[in-house]
């Protein structure tokens, strides 16, 4: 039995529309009066009560072998105070219980704009180089404790994974 532990590294790209959209919406900024479509932020939190906070992050590096999903809402999460941050994401497939290795993506995301996150979508994140960031998040209630699911490569692959 090998219990040897490698790291895969994944490449970041620098989030577009198009790029993210397996995994959800990039949401700029838009002029004050624009009316609703498809470029906002399409929500679906009607599974519970929303909650909207933010949430203060100490530098935690770019390692990690933890992927987690939430399959009752959509999340958004954005960067306060124009800092770029780092995401990893894997298309929801609610059929399965793991998701897919092959298909894991790594995105930078610019501090002026924040992603929505497609309901079952895997994540791992946010990280970022600078010491400490705030972001605002937007997820149900009790999205943390109802509706997480997490999958640990480390014990199904001997894997970590780097954004790099």
């Amino acid at each position: 039995m090998n219990t040897s532990q490698t790291v895969q590294q994944l490449q970041a790209k620098w989030i577009t529309p198009e790029n993210f959209r397996r995994y959800g919406q990039v949401i700029f900024p838009s002029k004050d009066g624009k009316t609703f479509d498809v470029e906002d932020a399409q929500l679906n939190l009607q599974n519970g009560i929303p909650r909207f906070y933010i949430m203060q992050l100490h530098k935690k590096g770019r390692m990690f072998h933890k992927i987690t999903r939430h399959e009752k809402c959509t999340q958004c999460l954005g960067a306060l105070e124009g800092k770029d941050w780092l995401i990893a994401v894997c298309p929801p497939n609610n059929n399965i219980n793991e998701p897919t290795l092959e298909q894991i993506a790594a995105f930078r995301i610019p501090g002026n704009c924040f992603i929505k996150l497609e309901m079952g979508t895997w994540h791992a994140g946010p990280y970022f180089d600078h010491e400490i960031v705030n972001f605002y998040n937007l997820e149900l209630n009790d999205t943390n404790v109802e509706d997480h699911f997490t999958h640990d490569f480390l014990t199904s692959h001997q894997l970590e994974l780097e954004i790099i």
